[in-house]
């Protein structure tokens, strides 16, 4: 603890903010002075547990009380807040890891692999949008970005290159390896890579990722989005994940001399992926928003890149699981997903699918974007759930990825998820307004 003082103090450091996720994977915290950092190291900083999304803490009693308790090597000074410190924290109630916490959710089933001698590993890639709000609309920050297919455009990249530098500066200062940067397939979306890490650790990034896109954004009079999906007409934004296993310095699933691209403990992993993918949905697109995204249909650059059939293939950006030497990327998730929640929910279901050995089929290497409806129930390919209330009645259903949650975190989420369907489902849009109020 002494050394961790010193050295952020060295750095200039005076206070720390002490951040944890809710439920809705939106980081929260407060700001303590650095001379309690052993305070946060051992008993944390305390909030207001009913004040928390996904809690379900009473407002009375011991367990009233949360504590982010400070995970001492995530300490790291950040530069838009000159002097300030994040400190990523875990959920403790009652002295007890709070196992409605989602970073304890993840601790759990990382437990569970190293249970086996394994450590898994992720590269997520998040995109985003950059928007303002003119004339009661919203639209990209950059006015000038119209092209019919924006993808790697460079002359918008060139008019944010102020942002997006300072973005991938702060990143990199807080210790992420900044891979590229590009313009993505809609107006005024973009995307960062950065190296991928041991998943803990790349869901902490992630979080870190949000919070400096937020602030330099909001200084520059411009609003960071990560909704799924803002626009009808254009592709949404998606937060892929590449997913490898460990053992020491073996890949699990790197191919043998008769595999093809992933061994076979990792066709079992991807076919509980895929076995689970309804459940799965509810996590990894859960808003209403998110099945605007999840659709079949052309965009306005010719595609969606968003998965909708449950499919595995060999470099298929069109399936749900892209298959690659090694390792595969979960296309599922969308930029609004809590990657604690997701990546828990990913082992859980790769790990049924390897302790009951299944087999995900053959692969996929078909443009699913183009075949007929009909030839896809012809191959027996299910379709992902089409909205949030389904998605959640999958998720309710679903034994192994619910007791991968555990069951405050379980049933909070699908309270909670299922009350913003209700809300939607009751709201009257200007679309209805415009084709209705007349018609009959």
């Amino acid at each position: 603890m002494h050394d961790l003082k010193e050295r952020l103090h060295s750095a200039g450091v005076h206070t720390l903010l002490v951040q944890f996720t809710d439920l809705h994977g939106t980081a929260k915290g407060k700001l303590v002075p650095l001379h309690h950092l052993d305070d946060v190291l051992t008993t944390g900083a305390g909030f207001a547990g009913p004040s928390i999304w996904g809690t379900g803490l009473p407002r009375t009693g011991a367990r009233a009380e949360y504590f982010a308790r400070g995970d001492g090597p995530t300490a790291r000074p950040i530069p838009w807040m000159p002097g300030v410190a994040r400190i990523v924290g875990d959920g403790f109630v009652d002295g007890e890891p709070f196992e409605a916490c989602p970073r304890q959710v993840l601790r759990r089933a990382l437990a569970r692999l190293a249970e086996r001698g394994w450590q898994l590993r992720t590269g997520i890639e998040p995109e985003f949008f950059l928007l303002k709000r003119a004339a009661n609309q919203w639209g990209p920050a950059d006015d000038t970005d119209r092209l019919d297919k924006p993808s790697y455009d460079l002359k918008s990249l060139h008019r944010q290159q102020d942002f997006l530098h300072d973005l991938a500066a702060a990143l990199g200062a807080c210790g992420l390896d900044v891979l590229q940067v590009d313009h993505e397939d809609a107006h005024g979306q973009y995307e960062v890579n950065f190296a991928y890490a041991d998943a803990m650790a790349s869901a902490d990034h992630l979080m870190l990722f949000k919070q400096a896109a937020h602030t330099l954004a909001e200084a520059r009079g411009t609003v960071f989005s990560m909704m799924p999906k803002p626009f009808a007409n254009q592709p949404g934004s998606g937060m892929h994940f590449h997913v490898s296993l460990w053992d020491g310095g073996r890949g699990v699933f790197d191919p043998g001399p008769k595999d093809r691209l992933l061994s076979q403990t990792g066709r079992h992993f991807v076919a509980g992926v895929l076995a689970h993918a309804a459940a799965l949905t509810a996590i990894a697109a859960p808003t209403v928003n998110s099945y605007k995204r999840l659709t079949v249909g052309e965009s306005l650059s010719g595609t969606t890149w968003a998965p909708a059939y449950v499919a595995h293939g060999p470099n298929n950006r069109t399936a749900l699981v892209r298959t690659l030497p090694g390792r595969f990327e979960w296309r599922l998730p969308d930029a609004s997903t809590n990657p604690y929640l997701a990546t828990a929910a990913l082992v859980a279901a790769g790990l049924d699918g390897i302790d009951r050995q299944l087999d995900p089929g053959p692969d996929c290497t078909d443009d699913l974007f183009e075949m007929p409806p009909g030839l896809v129930r012809e191959r027996g390919i299910a379709l992902l759930p089409q909205t949030l209330a389904t998605a959640c009645d999958a998720l309710e259903a679903n034994p192994v990825i619910c007791a991968a949650l555990g069951p405050t975190l379980s049933a909070e989420f699908l309270r909670l998820k299922r009350a913003e369907a209700l809300d939607y489902a009751r709201h009257v849009s200007a679309w209805e307004l415009d084709r209705y109020v007349s018609a009959f």
